[in-house]
C-alpha cells in the first residue's frame, strides 16, 4: 500500500512539474488563473457567475425605464417538459416580452431579476451595435475602414485588406483557434489572459481571403472592440453606457470584464447583467434601432445586422447564419434573429409575433442533430412562449 501511495505521489509531482514547465516556457501565465478557476473548482470550463474573479468596468445605468407589465403577467405556468429542459441546462432566467410588455418571467436556483450573470458571446452583438453608433457619431468614417487605421500591425501583408466589416461579420480570414477545450486556444487566453490585444495580433496566418467566408471566431470581435475604443477615445463600457444602456432605460448598472486593471474590455464576451436588461436589445432591434420613438442606432445599420452577410459558410454554401454580430435562423416558418452566449445565453427575436425572449443558463446548450447553431434551444424557447401566450 505504501508503495502504491508513493508511486501516486511521485506521478502527481512529475505531472505538476511538467505542467509548470510548459506554462513557464510557453509564457502562458493565464493558464494558472484558468486552472485555479476551473479544474481546481471542479469544472472543466468557465462559469456564468464568476465575473468577480476579473477586474470590471461599470456600464452605468441612468434613469430607469421599467418594462410595462402585461395584465396577463405570469398568468400561465411553463409545462413540466419545458421546466425539465430548463433544469437540464441549469437555467436561471426565462423572460418573455410580448409587444413590448413584460408578460412572463421565471427564475431558478435563487436567481432573480437583479442577478448579474455573464452574457458570454451575447456581448458580440453589443460590440457590433457600438460599431454602428461610432459610424453615426463620426468617430469611424465607414464600416469599410481598414483595421490598420487603428492597429499598426495590420498595415502590411494580407491583413492590410481586412476591414471593420470583415470583423463584425466574422469574415476576416484570420486563423484564430476557437477550440473551447484547448487551454492554448484564443478563447482561453482571451478570457483568462491579461493582454487581450497581444493575444489577438499574434495570429498572423490566414484561413481565407477577407470577406469571403463566415467563420465564427471570437478574436474578430476582440479586435473590433479595440478599434472602437481607439476611434472613440472612450472605454467600451463607457461608450455602451452612453449610447445604449442609458438610452434604453436599463434598470441596473452592468459590468464588463477587463483583461487587467484599467485594461481593455473583453469585447467578445463578458457583459454581466440581468435578463430584463439584456432583453432590451431585442426590443431595440425589433423596432429597427428605435427606442420608444427615438432613433438610437441607424435603421439601415440595424437592417444589415439581421440579414445574412453576402459570403460563404465554411462548407461552401451561401451564408444564411450570420449578419453583423447577430445569429439568424427560421423556426416553423418564422423568421428569427438572436444573440447567443456559449453557456446557453440567448436574446431571441421573432418579429412576426412581436416576441422577445431572454433565456440565461449555466451549461452548454441542449445537444441536437439539427445543423443550425443552437437550433434546439432557440426552438423550444419559442415554442413554449407561443404555447403560453399566443393561443
Amino acid at each position: 500500500m505504501k508503495k502504491v501511495l508513493k508511486f501516486l505521489f511521485k506521478s502527481i509531482l512529475v505531472i505538476f512539474v511538467i505542467l509548470n514547465l510548459i506554462i513557464l516556457f510557453s509564457g502562458r501565465w493565464y493558464l494558472y488563473k484558468g486552472l485555479a478557476n476551473t479544474y481546481f473548482k471542479g469544472r472543466s470550463g468557465p462559469s456564468a457567475t464568476e465575473y468577480q474573479i476579473f477586474d470590471n468596468r461599470p456600464i452605468n445605468a441612468g434613469k430607469p425605464q421599467p418594462w410595462p407589465v402585461s395584465k396577463a403577467y405570469n398568468s400561465q405556468r411553463v409545462s413540466p417538459v419545458f421546466d425539465s429542459l430548463m433544469k437540464a441546462v441549469q437555467a436561471h432566467a426565462f423572460v418573455i416580452i410580448k409587444n413590448d410588455t413584460l408578460i412572463h418571467e421565471q427564475y431558478w436556483d435563487g436567481f432573480s431579476d437583479t442577478s448579474h450573470t455573464n452574457s458570454f458571446s451575447m456581448a458580440k452583438s453589443y460590440t457590433g451595435a457600438l460599431l454602428g453608433c461610432a459610424i453615426s457619431d463620426g468617430y469611424i468614417k465607414s464600416i469599410d475602414e481598414p483595421v490598420s487605421t487603428y492597429i499598426p500591425e495590420f498595415k502590411e501583408g494580407w491583413r492590410s485588406r481586412i476591414t471593420l466589416k470583415h470583423l463584425v461579420t466574422m469574415t476576416s480570414g484570420i486563423d484564430f483557434d476557437e477550440s473551447y477545450g484547448n487551454p492554448f486556444s484564443f478563447p482561453a487566453e482571451g478570457y483568462y489572459g491579461s493582454n487581450l490585444l497581444k493575444a489577438c495580433t499574434d495570429y498572423k496566418k490566414s484561413r481565407n481571403e477577407p470577406g469571403r467566408v463566415f467563420d465564427y471566431l471570437s478574436g474578430n470581435t476582440a479586435l473590433l472592440g479595440y478599434c472602437i475604443t481607439k476611434a472613440t477615445g472612450k472605454p467600451l463600457a463607457g461608450y455602451l453606457s452612453e449610447k445604449l444602456w442609458i438610452p434604453l432605460g436599463c434598470e441596473h448598472t452592468a459590468y464588463w470584464s477587463l483583461d487587467k486593471k484599467d485594461g481593455l474590455e473583453k469585447a467578445f464576451c463578458c457583459i454581466n447583467s440581468n435578463a430584463r436588461d439584456f432583453a432590451r436589445m431585442g426590443k431595440l432591434y425589433m423596432h429597427h434601432g428605435k427606442w420608444n420613438g427615438i432613433q438610437v442606432i441607424d435603421s439601415a445599420y440595424v437592417e444589415s445586422s439581421i440579414v445574412p452577410f453576402d459570403c460563404l459558410e465554411t462548407d461552401g454554401s451561401k451564408n444564411h447564419t450570420y449578419g453583423y454580430a447577430w445569429w439568424l435562423t427560421e423556426h416553423k416558418g418564422l423568421r428569427v434573429y438572436y444573440m447567443q452566449g456559449m453557456l446557453g445565453q440567448f436574446v431571441i427575436c421573432v418579429p412576426e409575433k412581436g416576441l422577445v425572449i431572454c433565456r440565461l443558463a449555466r451549461t452548454w446548450r441542449a445537444k441536437s442533430k439539427v445543423k443550425s447553431h443552437a437550433a434546439a434551444d432557440v426552438g423550444y424557447c419559442i415554442d413554449e412562449a407561443l404555447r403560453l401566450y399566443w393561443n
